[in-house]
C-alpha cells in the first residue's frame, strides 16, 4: 500500500501509509494525544476519528478542549436529546436537529404538546445517556435499509430525508448504544465526552422545512459548552439579555408596539420616533458634513426597473407587489438601489462630479415569514440609512475607506467600541460575469488590508465565504454590545454590475462614457434596527443627547407648581426635552415610574426649592440626589445634551479661532 504526505498544524509532515484512520494516527503520535482526542480535521472539514485517510492532506487531532470541538459537543448533545425524548415518550418522531449559534435545537413530532416541566425531565435523562458513555459507531445503509427500517420505527418524516439524499451520496447512520439516527456526521467517540455542560433552554413551534403548509412540530432549544463555568457564563448573560429585551424596554419606555392588523410593521409611539428622529438627525448631520446630498426616491417602481437591476429575478419571493387595472405590475421597494441609479443618470455627468455621493433615509419593504419577525430586530418595513456612491475605479479605493472611518467614527459615538470588518465574497446566486466579480473582490480584499493596517490591529477583520450580495461583494461591520453579542449593522458593497445593467455612464476627461462603480453604503442598516440593539446594549439608559425625554420635573407638594412650570419651561428654552409631573402622587411613587421609563434625569421641586430657586437632582441608576442651583442645572444639564458630533465641531471652531 502506497504512503500520503500529512501536514500538521506547526508545518510538520509526516509520511504515513494510505488509509491510516485518525485514531491510529494519534496513537502513532502520542498515546497522550489519542487519549484527548475526539475527532480530526482533514484539510480545514471535521471527520471521525475512525475515518480514514486516504491521500495527502493538512490534518489535526481534534481534542475536546479545541475550538472546532465544541460544534461537534453540541451535535452530539442534539442527538442524546433526541434519545432521551423518544426514551420518555415512546411513539415520538424524530426530525431534524442541528446545530445553532451557541447551542442547538431538534424538531419533533408527538401527538401532545411538551409541558415545561418536561425540560427538567428531559436534562435528567440526557445526563443519564451522557453517563453511559456510549460510543458513537457509523454504519452506511442502503437506501432500501434505511426507508424500511424508519417505516417500521413509524419515522414518516426520517424516509422523506433519506429520499432528499441524492443519488451516489453516501447514506449514513450513526448509532449511540441502541439508538440510532440518520446523520452527516462527524460525531466525537462517545456520548460522554459530552460532559455535563449543557442546557435547555426552551420550547418553540416550527413546521417541518420550515413550510407553514407542512405539519407542525414542536422544538427544543438547548446550548452546551465545553466547561461548565463557560455554560454558567451564558447562562448569566442570556438572563441579562431577557432583562434588556427591547420589546419589554420598549413597552416600558412607552415607545412602540407591534398589532396583528400590521405584522412586521412599527407603531411608534410619540417617545419612540422622537428617538428615531434623533437618530436620523444625528446620521444627516454627519452624511452632510462627510459631502453626501439627500435624495428621495419612489416607494413604488414598475417591475421593469426590478427586472433591470436583477431584484426580480433573485428577490421576487421577498418583494410585495400589485397589478393595477391597467394590469401594469408594480412593487414596492425592497432596496433604494435602483431609484439613486436613476438619479445619477438624470442628466449628463462629468467625471468631475465624481465621486457623486447620494443618501436617503429609504422606507423599504421586504416579505418576511411570520415566524422570523422579532420586534425591531426582524421587521417588514423598515428605514435604511442608505447611500450610494458613483466613482471611478481609481477612486474605488480611497472610498471605502473614507467610509470605512466615517462608519467607525459613528460606532463610537454610540460606545461601540469592539468591531469586526468581514468580506463577503461571491454567493451561489448572483449575477454579473466572473471577471467583474474578481475584480471587486480583489479590490476589496486590498482595503481590508489597509482597513487592518490603519488601525494598528486594533480593528479585527475576516472574510464570509458565498455571503455578499448578489450584485457584489460586501464588507459587513459586526458590533460587540455590552454583554458580548455580536450584531451585524454597517455595510459597504462594491458593485461593478448595477450601473452597467442599467446603462450608467459619466464622460470622461478624454471625453468617452464610462461605467462607473457604484459602492451600497449603509452605518446602521435598518434603523429600527439599531435602534433595538441601542435599547438592549444601554439596557435603555440613553444618553442625555439621544434620550427622547431628557428631564422630568416632579413636584413634592402643590404649593411648587408654579415654580416646577418656570422650571419647565427654561428648560425647552435651553433646548431640552422636558416634561412635567404635577400629579397628587407621593414623589417616590413618581421617582420609580420615570425610572421605569428610563428618564435619565429627575429634577425634584418643593417648597423650600421654590424659595431658594434651587432643584434636587436625581440621576437614572443613582440613589444619590444633588440640590444645585437652577442656573447651574440648566447650563451642565445644556451642555451634556449637545451631541457628540455638535461637540466636536465646536471644539474645532475654537481650536481654529
Amino acid at each position: 500500500m502506497s504512503d500520503i504526505s500529512l501536514t500538521f498544524p506547526d508545518g510538520s509532515q509526516r509520511s504515513v501509509r494510505k488509509g491510516i484512520t485518525g485514531k491510529e494516527l494519534a496513537e502513532s503520535i502520542a498515546k497522550s494525544l489519542a487519549k484527548r482526542a475526539v475527532a480530526m480535521s482533514v484539510d480545514g472539514k471535521l471527520a471521525d476519528l475512525a475515518d480514514p485517510i486516504e491521500a495527502d492532506a493538512t490534518v489535526k487531532i481534534v481534542s475536546r478542549t479545541d475550538p472546532e470541538a465544541l460544534e461537534l459537543i453540541r451535535h452530539d448533545a442534539a442527538h442524546v436529546m433526541a434519545e432521551a425524548v423518544q426514551a420518555l415518550w415512546p411513539g415520538t418522531q424524530v426530525t431534524i436537529g442541528p446545530v445553532i449559534e451557541n447551542g442547538f435545537f431538534y424538531d419533533f413530532a408527538k401527538a401532545e404538546p411538551f409541558h415545561p416541566d418536561d425540560l427538567a425531565k428531559i436534562e435528567a435523562k440526557m445526563h443519564e445517556i451522557v453517563g453511559r458513555n456510549a460510543p458513537f459507531t457509523k454504519e452506511f445503509w442502503s437506501r432500501q435499509k434505511a426507508k424500511d427500517f424508519f417505516k417500521s420505527k413509524g419515522e414518516l418524516f426520517k424516509i422523506e430525508l433519506v429520499d432528499a439524499i441524492p443519488e451516489g451520496e453516501d447514506l449514513k447512520i450513526y448509532k449511540q448504544g441502541d439508538w440510532l439516527d440518520l446523520c452527516r456526521g462527524p460525531h466525537m467517540t462517545s456520548t460522554g465526552q459530552i460532559g455535563k455542560a449543557f442546557k435547555l433552554t426552551k420550547f418553540a413551534g416550527s413546521y417541518w422545512r420550515g413550510d407553514h403548509t407542512k405539519p407542525q412540530l414542536q422544538r427544543i432549544y438547548g446550548t452546551a459548552w465545553a466547561t461548565e463555568p463557560e455554560l454558567a457564563a451564558y447562562l448569566r448573560m442570556i438572563e441579562e439579555a431577557e432583562k434588556r429585551d427591547h420589546r419589554k424596554l420598549g413597552r416600558e419606555m412607552d415607545l412602540f408596539h407591534f398589532q396583528e392588523e400590521g405584522p412586521g410593521v412599527v407603531f411608534w409611539h410619540p417617545k419612540g420616533w422622537e428617538l428615531f428622529q434623533n437618530l436620523i438627525n444625528y446620521m444627516r448631520r454627519r452624511q452632510n458634513a462627510a459631502g453626501y446630498r439627500e435624495v428621495n426616491g419612489p416607494q413604488i417602481l414598475d417591475k421593469s426597473l426590478w427586472e433591470t437591476s436583477g431584484h426580480w429575478e433573485t428577490f421576487r419571493e421577498n418583494m410585495f407587489t400589485t397589478v393595477t387595472e391597467d394590469e401594469r405590475t408594480f412593487a414596492i421597494k425592497p432596496m433604494n438601489c435602483p431609484g439613486h441609479v436613476q438619479i445619477f443618470k438624470h442628466g449628463l455627468r462629468s467625471y468631475r462630479e465624481l465621486p457623486y455621493r447620494v443618501s436617503e433615509f429609504g422606507i423599504v419593504h421586504r416579505y418576511e415569514p411570520s415566524g422570523a419577525l422579532h420586534g425591531l430586530m426582524r421587521v417588514r418595513g423598515f428605514t435604511q440609512d442608505d447611500a450610494h456612491i458613483f466613482c471611478t475605479h481609481e477612486q474605488l479605493a480611497d472610498e471605502c475607506l473614507k467610509i470605512n472611518d466615517l462608519i467607525l467614527s459613528i460606532y463610537r459615538d454610540f460606545g461601540f467600541e469592539e468591531v469586526v470588518v468581514k468580506l463577503s465574497t461571491r454567493p451561489e446566486k448572483r449575477v454579473g460575469a466572473d471577471a467583474l466579480w474578481d475584480r471587486a473582490e480583489a479590490a476589496m480584499a486590498d482595503v481590508l488590508k489597509k482597513i487592518e493596517a490603519q488601525s494598528g490591529g486594533k480593528i479585527k477583520t475576516g472574510i464570509n465565504p458565498g455571503e455578499g450580495a448578489f450584485y457584489g461583494p460586501k464588507f459587513e461591520y459586526v458590533l460587540r454590545d455590552a454583554i458580548g453579542r455580536d450584531w451585524q449593522c454597517g455595510t459597504t458593497q462594491v458593485d461593478f454590475n448595477l450601473p452597467e445593467r442599467f446603462g450608467a455612464f459619466y464622460i470622461d476627461a478624454d471625453g468617452e462614457k464610462k461605467v462607473p462603480v457604484m459602492i451600497h453604503r449603509a452605518i446602521f442598516g435598518s434603523m429600527e434596527r439599531f435602534t433595538g440593539i441601542l435599547l438592549e446594549n444601554t439596557a435603555g439608559h440613553l444618553p442625555l443627547w439621544l434620550a427622547p425625554v431628557q428631564a422630568m420635573v416632579c413636584t413634592i407638594v402643590s404649593d411648587a407648581d408654579a415654580y416646577a412650570e418656570e422650571v419647565l419651561e427654561l428648560l425647552r428654552l435651553s433646548g431640552l426635552r422636558a416634561q412635567i409631573d404635577l400629579r397628587n402622587e407621593k414623589i417616590n411613587y413618581k421617582v420609580r415610574e420615570h425610572s421605569l421609563s428610563k428618564t435619565p434625569v429627575m429634577l425634584v421641586v418643593g417648597k423650600r426649592e421654590a424659595e431658594e430657586r434651587t432643584v434636587s437632582v436625581r440621576r437614572l441608576g443613582s440613589q444619590e440626589q444633588k440640590v444645585l442651583p437652577l442656573k447651574e442645572v440648566l447650563s451642565q444639564l445644556t451642555d451634556e445634551a449637545v451631541p457628540p458630533d455638535l461637540k466636536r465641531a465646536k471644539r474645532a471652531i475654537e481650536a481654529a479661532a
